[in-house]
């Protein structure tokens, strides 16, 4: 019996349908949506500008960094060093610029520190074979050490002469009232999920996660993809650093601090897998949201902020038994 064009589209929207509703990051973010609908009704002010405005600027040095940790962790690895980059570049950037040179010297420094750290994290786990677990805990702490000894553990808060600029760049709001940070965060979430979907390097990401053997075999040039995905994940963090500087208007060694947990559960909440293969951009922004609004409505609830951890490792677990669920199901 011959299939009518009407058949054929009919199925293809069925197929996107279901794909669409049996994904992790369609109900994480169902869980958002539901979140801030009970919040606005449950809160005064949950709903207020100054508030959505605060929530929109904190999720994005979250959520920049696990675009980063998004693709590490398609390719089977992970990276635990993101948060002592993040504070290593913006060390670097803010002891630049207080030595006097512009900020085009400052961003340049703190960006090619960024490479060079993931360069080393990728070709110590890609070409030498170590793990990455080992290696970006090492990196973890080298990295914060090293941020030390460069502002000798010291509060660096002057930039400058262009401290004012540095300072806008973080922390204005240039295109409709939006957040600068808010902006520079869909931007590149646009160009991580061009990069994933429409590139052949995207395809050989995930190509290396699903099966890094089969890869190897198909000519996929894996040593070469395994350092950039790690160079990607510095980078994402520098940039991260560069722009929290900016919006905070000082950097101390304590930045950053613990962000890498925070990081990997946006990546694992927003549908990552951590045995590789599986990962999309917009999942790595819906669970920097759902941590985020998790953090900002204890709070307003009036309950306890050590509960914070609490619920987010639930979220995890939560994340890693639907998953599961979803692959028993599949296989029967």
């Amino acid at each position: 019996m011959a299939i009518t064009l009407e058949q054929t589209i009919g199925q293809k929207q069925q197929s996107w349908l279901s794909g669409v509703v049996g994904s992790q990051t369609f109900w994480v973010l169902m869980a958002v949506l539901a979140a801030c609908l009970f919040l606005s009704f449950a809160t005064d002010s949950f709903a207020t500008s100054k508030n959505l405005y605060n929530i929109t600027r904190n999720v994005t040095f979250v959520a920049i960094v696990a675009l980063g940790m998004t693709m590490v962790i398609i390719t089977g690895g992970i990276d635990l060093s993101v948060g002592s980059v993040l504070c290593l570049c913006s060390m670097v950037l803010a002891v630049t610029m207080h030595a006097g040179y512009g900020i085009e010297v400052g961003i340049a420094a703190s960006i090619l520190t960024a490479l060079a750290v993931g360069a080393f994290n990728g070709v110590l786990i890609a070409y030498l074979g170590f793990p990455s677990f080992v290696v970006t805990l090492g990196m973890l702490s080298i990295a914060r050490s090293l941020a030390m000894v460069a502002s000798n553990n010291t509060v660096v808060f002057q930039f400058g002469p262009d401290h004012d600029l540095l300072l806008d760049i973080g922390g204005g709001a240039w295109l409709f009232g939006i957040a600068n940070p808010v902006l520079y965060m869909l931007v590149l979430a646009a160009i991580t999920g061009f990069t994933l979907r429409w590139t052949r390097f995207g395809r050989h990401v995930f190509a290396i996660g699903g099966n890094e053997h089969a890869a190897t075999l198909t000519g996929v040039p894996v040593r070469p993809i395994k350092v950039a995905v790690y160079m990607i994940s510095a980078l994402s963090a520098g940039i991260a650093g560069i722009i929290q500087t900016g919006w905070l208007g000082a950097v101390t060694t304590n930045i950053g601090a613990g962000m890498e947990l925070q990081v990997i559960a946006a990546a694992v909440i927003g549908g990552a897998n951590l045995a590789g293969g599986v990962g999309t951009a917009i999942g790595a922004l819906i669970g920097a949201a759902l941590i985020e609004i998790i953090r900002n409505s204890l709070g307003l609830l009036g309950i306890n902020a050590f509960w914070q951890g609490t619920f987010i490792g639930g979220a995890i677990i939560f994340a890693v038994l639907f998953e599961r669920v979803r692959n028993f199901r599949q296989s029967d």
